[in-house]
């Protein structure tokens, strides 16, 4: 059976609950974005210590296999397996009547509202990461990224519009609505929790250089913002959908006339 916490005043749980709390956490964070961090920072310093930044290249959606069809199965089994840790999430989340999908503001009541924020954080959003990638760049603090290396076939489309989603349920549901919920449980206060958030987002994004770990630690600022604000995961979700799937898709139909990755 597994353990249960139950929504309850911020601080209130006792000893041996707080320390179970911790670990679920912490395993959460390992199974996921926190794993990711390690690596990313790992692949950051083997980066500075080959070559200049500037001078190197990251893509993020490369081909998987050669084979058309074998590349298509590896990119979305890893999609589909890339998002088992946000099912855990809600399994942990959810308590007798309360559903997990309500409690992080998961869902489609406010379709007009959640929408309406997304694109207004997507489109701040959007024009703060070109500008922070262009002062990386300028600064040789940033790799050339290249949003999107997949071959051009029938399928390419639909699977750079599946991973931009992957990364958008991912990132949000757990280092925005599944850390604020569970941190303010063990009695965190608020700026410490968006701090932290924020801290996180950024780490996972370092193997691309320096200028996205301090792009994406200002988004998370923004982001867990407005969820203190809303309680509701879904505009931030529709939001980095928005920009993920701007990026990857304009980057695969017009990557050549815009330059990204140069």
């Amino acid at each position: 059976m597994r353990a249960a916490f139950p929504s309850a005043p911020a601080g209130s749980l006792d000893p041996d609950a707080r320390r179970m709390l911790v670990f679920e956490i912490l395993i959460v964070l390992g199974l996921s974005l926190g794993r990711s961090g390690v690596y990313a920072v790992v692949e950051l310093i083997e980066k500075a210590t080959q070559a200049p930044l500037g001078d190197q290249t990251t893509t993020l959606n490369p081909v998987l296999d050669e084979r058309p069809y074998f590349d298509l199965v590896y990119q979305l089994l890893g999609i589909f397996f890339s998002l088992l840790p946000v099912a855990l999430v809600l399994f942990l989340l959810t308590e007798p009547g309360k559903s997990a999908f309500r409690r992080l503001g998961f869902t489609f009541a406010r379709p007009l509202r959640d929408f309406g924020l997304g694109v207004g954080l997507a489109a701040v959003i959007g024009v703060g990461t070109l500008g922070v990638y262009a002062a990386g760049r300028a600064l040789g603090i940033t790799t050339a990224i290249i949003p999107a290396a997949l071959d051009t076939y029938w399928w390419t489309l639909p699977v750079l519009i599946l991973s931009a989603m992957r990364h958008a349920v991912l990132e949000e549901v757990i280092v925005v609505g599944y850390l604020f919920l569970r941190l303010r449980q063990l009695g965190w206060g608020t700026p410490a929790i968006i701090l932290t958030s924020a801290l996180i987002r950024a780490s996972y994004h370092l193997y691309q250089g320096i200028g996205p770990g301090i792009g994406n630690f200002l988004m998370g600022l923004l982001f867990g913002y407005a969820y203190y604000k809303t309680r509701r995961v879904m505009p931030l979700v529709i939001a980095h959908a928005l920009v993920d799937i701007a990026g990857f898709v304009g980057f695969a139909l017009f990557g050549s006339a815009i330059g990204i990755g140069d």
